[in-house]
């Protein structure tokens, strides 16, 4: 309530009568989505289903063996597996809607449904951000900060700054779809996108949709690079610490500690970038762009995790070793 109040102060809706005319109200979206490749729908499915499974069977890997595993129990990978459960509930909203949309004819959505969708698909993007920048920020205390680490990060210290980027990736999240959805839209009622897609969907606003896509695009940039760039900052401080061990085997540790994570932020925000920074007059084939950051990305990060982590993979060989001994 307080939100909407916020919003019709800054942004007042005008009346329904000097909106476009000739145009009919929605209540329904079309998400037009891979239908303008109908040979390739089939393929399609059967890849993305494919990632996809690996996907949660990956994420929830990791969150089970940092359950199981008491060596695990660090704030470094408290900080993994809450990225791998928001990259499931991240998956979770977009994906399966996806697949069922490559197989079916009737691709709508409700308005309701459209909203919480993007709600949650941005809230979900968000707080994967900021996890990441706060796993950047672990490295950094624990390699530039050794003695002060263990006082500094513990596992309660872990679980707040979680719910805290969680907080401020939904909290972004309701304010741009507030903004997006605080009118009607008129038609055509087709979404060029195979989710709802906050630059897809505010072209569809019977008010003024440059202004709010602007500004929702400033909000999704700005937080996006920023950070991104909080990330570099700390591993500028991170590769000046490290230089100075004298040890080559040192700066060996140092780095392979890093190294996962910093080839996963690259990864994500390349990806990410892409269609949020990209112009909207540059043209192009949005939800094609989108494919990256929505289903390999999320794919390759818990891929990479495993397979460079030594405790990880000790933790898996430890399950497998119980496993085999009960079935004897």
């Amino acid at each position: 309530m307080l939100l909407n109040i916020f919003i019709s102060c800054f942004f007042p809706i005008p009346d329904i009568q000097i909106m476009k005319t000739n145009q009919t109200i929605l209540k329904e979206f079309v998400l037009v989505g891979f239908s303008v490749y109908p040979h390739a729908q089939t393929f399609l499915f059967v890849v993305f289903f494919c990632l996809y499974l690996l996907t949660l069977t990956g994420n929830l890997a990791i969150m089970y063996l940092t359950w199981v595993d008491r060596c695990l129990h660090t704030p470094m990978y408290l900080f993994l597996s809450a990225l791998s459960f928001s990259e499931t509930c991240y998956t979770l909203t977009i994906i399966p809607k996806m697949l069922a949309d490559l197989l079916a004819k009737n691709r709508s959505i409700t308005i309701i449904g459209c909203g919480l969708q993007m709600c949650f698909f941005l809230g979900l993007g968000g707080t994967n951000c900021v996890i990441l920048t706060l796993m950047g920020f672990d490295r950094f205390l624990a390699i530039c900060n050794p003695l002060r680490y263990p006082l500094l990060m513990t596992n309660m210290v872990c679980g707040q700054l979680v719910a805290s980027a969680c907080a401020t990736g939904f909290f972004l999240s309701v304010i741009e779809t507030a903004l997006i959805f605080r009118g009607s839209f008129c038609g055509p009622n087709l979404v060029k996108h195979f989710c709802c897609h906050m630059r897809a969907v505010v072209r569809l606003s019977c008010l003024d949709s440059e202004l709010t896509e602007f500004i929702v695009m400033v909000i999704s940039a700005t937080a996006l690079m920023g950070t991104f760039l909080l990330i570099i900052l700390t591993y500028v401080f991170i590769l000046s610490t490290v230089l100075r061990i004298p040890s080559a085997e040192g700066k060996q540790k140092a780095f392979s500690t890093c190294a996962s994570h910093l080839t996963v932020v690259i990864i994500h925000f390349g990806f990410a970038s892409i269609p949020y920074l990209k112009p909207g007059a540059s043209g192009g084939d949005d939800t094609v762009i989108a494919v990256p950051y929505t289903v390999v990305t999320p794919f390759l990060s818990p891929l990479i995790f495993s397979l460079r982590n030594k405790d990880m993979k000790n933790a898996f060989r430890k399950v497998l070793g119980r496993t085999s001994s009960l079935n004897k």
